[in-house]
């Protein structure tokens, strides 16, 4: 899956011992950070890891506005994903849609000012959570190599026939 063209399971380049040490390393270590990072950001916030994102990523924009659909790709998520995401969010007062005024056909995103100091007070929680079950955990050389790994990876997904999720 996720392959351009289709092989026979003898062409398979299957995973040497090492590689599967790895991957299952790799794949068991970010499903646990990511489970006990959002259940915390959850406990201390009330936010999901996914309105955490979306008000960091408004809170670097222009007048703390985006259009929906440079939002959806700079998260990574389909835009049906992010439509109900935002619309909790407004439901809540964090954010607010409005017409693009540049475009009548876009959405624009804004993060509101509950929004804003919900953000301010979920940061340092976030922060000191990712720094101790990562950051903390790994070598400065570590921690540099796995930003570098995964920057790879992720140039590699958004440049392929994979850029998408939903296109795979």
């Amino acid at each position: 899956m996720g392959t351009t063209e289709t092989t026979s399971p003898v062409d398979v380049k299957w995973l040497t011992e090492a590689e599967q040490q790895d991957w299952r390393a790799f794949r068991d270590g970010t499903i646990r950070l990511f489970d006990v990072i959002a259940h915390e950001l959850d406990s201390n916030s009330g936010l999901s890891a996914h309105e955490y994102e979306v008000l960091v990523r408004l809170s670097e924009a222009p007048a703390r506005t985006q259009r929906m659909s440079e939002l959806a790709d700079d998260l990574a998520h389909s835009r049906s994903r992010l439509t109900h995401t935002i619309r909790r969010m407004e439901e809540r007062g964090l954010v607010e849609r409005s017409a693009c005024s540049a475009d009548a056909r876009g959405v624009n995103c804004a993060m509101t000012e509950l929004g804003w100091t919900t953000l301010v007070a979920a940061a340092p929680l976030h922060v000191r959570s990712v720094r101790e079950h990562l950051v903390d955990v790994l070598t400065p050389e570590q921690f540099r190599a796995l930003g570098e790994a995964m920057a790879a990876v992720r140039e590699h997904l958004v440049s392929g026939p994979c850029h998408a999720a939903t296109e795979c």
